[in-house]
C-alpha cells in the first residue's frame, strides 16, 4: 500500500499533517467512520480541522461519503478514483441490531441507465438487515 503523503501528493492534494492524519486513519479502519468518530480517534485536531480536511480529500475524490441507515454520514477511503469522479461504487449493509455498517468492495452498484444527459459521480447503495453475528 502506498504511504499517505503519495497518495496526497498523486492526487494533487498538499499533504498537510492534518490531511495526512485524517486519511490515515480512514485508511486503517475497517468500515467507514463518522465525523465525530473520526475526531475522537485522532483526538489532536478540532472538528472544524477534521471537517475541512474531509472536504479537500472529498474534493480530490480520495475518499467517498455512505449514509449508514441512521442518517448519519460516514467517510471512507476510495480504492479507485481518477481525481474527477468516485470509481469505487459498492454496496453497504446496514445491521439493524447492532447498528453496523459493513462495505461489501466486491459487490458493485448495479448499472442504472439514466437519460443521456445525466451525469453520475457518485451512488450509494444500501441493504439494510442482519448481519450473521445478529441473525444467532
Amino acid at each position: 500500500m502506498k504511504d499517505i503523503e503519495s497518495i496526497l501528493q498523486e492526487a494533487d492534494v498538499k499533504p498537510t499533517v492534518n490531511r495526512i492524519l485524517v486519511l490515515r486513519e480512514l485508511t486503517k479502519s475497517p468500515a467507514p467512520l463518522s465525523l465525530g468518530e473520526l475526531d475522537e480517534k485522532i483526538g489532536t485536531l478540532e472538528k472544524s480541522s477534521v471537517l475541512r480536511a474531509l472536504t479537500v480529500l472529498l474534493e480530490k475524490h480520495l475518499i467517498h461519503t455512505v449514509e449508514d441507515g441512521r442518517g448519519i454520514i460516514k467517510y471512507e477511503t476510495c480504492s479507485r478514483h481518477n481525481g474527477e469522479t468516485d470509481e469505487d461504487m459498492h454496496v453497504h449493509f446496514y445491521c439493524e441490531k447492532c447498528q453496523r455498517l459493513i462495505c461489501f468492495e466486491d459487490i458493485p452498484v448495479p448499472a442504472i441507465k439514466l437519460p443521456e444527459e445525466y451525469r453520475v459521480h457518485a451512488v450509494n447503495y444500501m441493504v439494510k438487515g442482519v448481519c450473521p453475528e445478529c441473525n444467532g
